[in-house]
């Protein structure tokens, strides 16, 4: 139904009622989400990119070892005080001391030497790989890493790197977050030092690089796979969730808990739709303003 009014000139023009004003006003405003979500998504697509830039460093063979040593293993301390959850393994030096002092959940590959030196391959490879990854954040020499919170990236310190007191490493509520830790001589915790895990972040994407040598210090609770160019040492009550892999020296023990750590596949690597949605609410205003920035400097009038 539409109504008339008389102009001046005794021309008819007809006008909409305030139903087609309410539909019309709709279709505008629905018009300009739609295409304001448009910058919003591919916003929301950037920042996901960017924060999944960081592979996580490919192990492969010895992916599986909670311990590998390139001349020897030594478990110290008493009868069964030592459990490693993992195979273990020395090449080219088949030498484990101490056996009987640990609890083995795994199996110990040493006699295995095709198996061996594949993941001795392996190992170096990754190494290599780890080491050379470009630092996001460089140290001055030997910095204590204790009372500070990490983001994924890779952390360089040309010298040494030390842990006294507890260091947290956050993944932002991205279960596939990477930490590389880059020493370029030793790696040295204190007693009773210890590292937690925040915000969906996982042992088995933290890696320490070692140039030389690291130090467990006594009761230290360590997270993460420490790649070792020579030896690691473990000190009485350290216990380690993710794995000591030394490529050319020796990899002693001494009371110590190592437990290979396995990636928690069922975290999402995709945001949960809640969380989708929000974002996109959140952007919205930004996605429309872009709209009408680009319109107005085309000369297109706005919606």
């Amino acid at each position: 139904m539409k109504t008339t009014t008389k102009q001046p000139n005794n021309q008819t023009t007809e006008q909409p009622n305030n139903r087609t004003t309410k539909l019309t006003a709709v279709k505008t405003s629905t018009k300009q989400m739609l295409l304001g979500l448009i910058p919003a998504l591919a916003m929301m697509c950037f920042q996901h990119d960017a924060m999944a830039d960081l592979a996580t460093v490919d192990l492969g063979t010895a992916d599986n070892f909670a311990v590998l040593a390139g001349s020897g293993i030594t478990v110290a301390g008493a009868v069964n005080t030592s459990t490693i959850n993992g195979d273990i393994g020395t090449y080219p030096t088949p030498a484990v001391t101490g056996s009987g002092n640990m609890v083995l959940n795994g199996v110990d590959q040493t006699l295995n030497s095709s198996l061996m030196s594949i993941a001795k391959n392996d190992l170096s490879a990754a190494f290599t790989d780890a080491a050379g990854r470009p630092a996001t954040t460089t140290y001055a020499p030997a910095t204590d890493l204790g009372g500070l919170t990490l983001t994924s990236g890779v952390y360089n310190d040309s010298s040494s790197f030390g842990l006294t007191g507890v260091l947290t490493l956050d993944a932002q509520d991205d279960p596939n977050a990477v930490f590389i830790i880059q020493a370029g001589s030793s790696l040295i915790t204190a007693s009773d030092s210890s590292i937690i895990l925040m915000n969906g972040a996982q042992a088995c994407h933290i890696f320490w690089v070692v140039g030389s040598s690291a130090t467990l210090g006594t009761g230290s609770d360590f997270m993460g796979t420490i790649l070792a160019l020579t030896s690691i040492t473990a000190n009485t009550g350290a216990t380690v969730d993710g794995r000591l892999l030394a490529e050319n020296g020796a990899v002693t023990l001494d009371d110590n808990t190592i437990t290979k750590a396995v990636c928690n596949t069922s975290a999402a690597s995709v945001p949960e739709p809640t969380t989708v949605i929000a974002g996109m609410l959140l952007l919205l205003p930004f996605g429309t303003t872009a709209l009408r920035m680009l319109r107005q400097k085309r000369g297109t009038p706005s919606v």
